[in-house]
């Protein structure tokens, strides 16, 4: 191998379907620190939340190329990794022939799969694939949640596998008629939009409410799913922050949107502006209002959760993950789980862990799925 295909590029990356750029908010190793694959080097924001950029190959951080503050096209040039012993001429090089040769236009056209829409049960329901093959794994939200809850994570999850990520009715791009909105409801959406994708068995992996259905769809359909994957999930114990509930519903402002989104992570300086736009927007779509009502009253009824159930009886391989500071759904819940369950609790993060850890989240979850295919 020659020295220059020994140089590894740090790039910006695509977080997100409309992200065209991200701005450098902090370098976290200096230039000529040894890294192993997958540390965390840079920090940048997104249009969602501040997240880390991790490197993509082991070496030494030879060239901090981006300024802390600079804002940079997606593909565009962070920093250089190479061996200790490739000469600082070939990084230079290096550096020099992609700053001559990129085209943020080209790679803001490269872009990536888009959004599409899929008939279930008379309903339109939104959902992004991303890669082929393997036993297919499917990310279902929680409550007030959609698709862009797994932006960190479904690129990563696709490598070997095709990864379906869901608009739960209601929620993102599905319609707005969630039916009954009760746990029954949600679990034959998934069932039916397993049956449309032509998908026998699939691994399942949700987050808070996406937890629930997950679990009570592995207790109706267990012959349907090569594991769960619960991220900070419900319907594992009554508990659950009502403030946080009635306070999504009720947020038409900037100000009390911002708090509400600021219960669900442990560092609160995570929210973005865009973050909480989205979701302002999202609220203003018409029947919104009315769908995060009905689900509430029938999934969170006098502030507590309806649909608690047991899985001690399950087979099924599950992975729990958590933050320690999950301010929504408590850790304690794992308690709850049955003894084969893994269950990871990450210290220092919140309700949303799979964004605030995404790349230890996203490492836990490649390892289970590996040992559970």
């Amino acid at each position: 191998m020659s020295e220059t295909q020994q140089i590894a590029k740090l790039g910006m990356p695509k977080w997100g379907l409309s992200m065209t750029e991200g701005t450098v908010v902090q370098w976290l190793v200096e230039e000529g620190a040894d890294l192993s694959s997958g540390d965390e080097v840079v920090e940048v924001e997104s249009e969602k939340i501040n997240n880390a950029v991790e490197t993509p190959a082991s070496g030494v951080l030879r060239r901090r190329v981006a300024k802390e503050g600079e804002v940079l096209p997606v593909g565009g040039l962070l920093g250089v990794i190479a061996p200790a012993d490739v000469p600082d001429s070939e990084v230079d090089a290096f550096v020099e022939e992609f700053q001559e040769t990129f085209d943020p236009a080209e790679a803001a056209e490269a872009g990536g799969p888009e959004p599409e829409t899929v008939e279930v049960g008379g309903r339109r329901i939104q959902y992004l694939r991303m890669g082929e093959g393997g036993v297919p794994l499917v990310l279902i939200p929680g409550f007030g949640g959609d698709i862009n809850i797994f932006v960190f994570n479904q690129e990563a999850l696709s490598e070997d596998r095709a990864v379906y990520a869901l608009d739960m009715p209601g929620h993102g791009g599905s319609e707005k008629d969630v039916g009954e909105g009760d746990l029954d409801f949600f679990v034959g959406v998934v069932e039916g939009f397993l049956d449309e994708m032509g998908v026998e068995k699939a691994h399942l992996a949700g987050h808070s409410m996406g937890g629930a259905i997950a679990g009570a769809f592995a207790l109706a359909h267990p012959e349907r799913v090569t594991s769960l994957v619960l991220l900070a999930s419900a319907g594992l114990g009554e508990e659950i922050n009502a403030d946080y509930i009635e306070g999504f519903i009720a947020a038409n402002r900037r100000k009390e949107m911002k708090n509400v989104l600021q219960l669900l992570f442990a560092d609160p300086d995570l929210v973005t502006r865009q973050l909480v736009n989205d979701q302002l927007q999202y609220k203003r779509k018409d029947g919104v209002d009315e769908a995060l009502r009905a689900v509430a009253d029938k999934m969170f009824p006098d502030g507590k959760q309806a649909g608690v159930s047991d899985l001690s009886g399950t087979e099924v391989p599950i992975l729990a993950v958590w933050g320690r500071e999950d301010a929504i759904v408590p850790a304690k819940h794992s308690e709850n789980l049955p003894e084969h369950a893994k269950v990871e609790i990450l210290e220092g993060k919140g309700h949303m862990v799979q964004m605030e850890a995404a790349g230890p989240t996203n490492r836990l979850i490649q390892g289970f799925l590996a040992g559970s295919a």
